[in-house]
């Protein structure tokens, strides 16, 4: 059974943990610093906790996918890839987070749930993937439109590109179209927050 993440749970979920966190090279390291110049407001700092136990959730996901070899060598090569978007999009968002004084939630904060026989075949992995980026591409466009910080809602934007090419991965990997549709939906905090629930306790 899950329990379901909300709103107070994403703005309080940082505070429980006093890791000590080191904060990494970034893809979006370029942007990073004007992000960091303003201190996010408590709705922008909302969508971050958000964001990032997507991210989280997603480095999960594709751990557990590539450690299972169940990937032809360039299949498995795009997989890496799309692990080390994630690490990258994850480390970006907590260091803003850091810098506003904030603690991010890190991976032991969370329980993450799959549903039965979801890494059970590639078949399996790659419906999974493709629900879960789905999912990601939502809610980081939804986010994008909900930050009030430019800088912030530039990188969510990139995030969210970055997740639409990892949905086209799937879709290639299922023996499906790559293009969508031409306004993917975005999905609300709340709407975000309730998708999350079924995979983060």
């Amino acid at each position: 059974m899950t329990s379901e993440i909300t709103r107070a749970t994403l703005l309080n979920r940082g505070a429980r943990t006093a890791t000590a966190f080191a904060i990494g090279g970034t893809a979006l390291g370029t942007l990073a610093g004007s992000a960091q110049a303003q201190t996010p407001s408590d709705n922008d700092l909302a969508y971050l906790r958000m964001v990032i136990a997507s991210e989280l959730l997603a480095i999960d996901f594709y751990t557990k996918a590539i450690a299972l070899r169940r990937f032809p060598p360039a299949a498995d090569s795009r997989l890496r890839e799309a692990l080390e978007n994630e690490q990258s999009h994850y480390r970006t968002l907590a260091a803003a987070m850091v810098d506003a004084g904030q603690v991010p939630a890190v991976a032991g904060d969370i329980n993450f749930l799959y549903p039965r026989g979801g890494f059970a075949s590639r078949t399996s992995i790659a419906r999974l993937g493709t629900r879960l980026e789905a999912m990601f591409v939502g809610s980081t466009l939804g986010a994008a439109e909900g930050i009030e910080s430019d800088a912030l809602r530039l990188q969510v934007a990139q995030i969210a590109a970055s997740e639409a090419r990892h949905l086209a991965m799937f879709s290639v990997l299922e023996g499906r179209g790559v293009i969508g549709p031409a306004f993917p939906p975005a999905l609300s905090i709340d709407q975000a927050t309730t998708a999350l629930s079924l995979f983060e306790s």
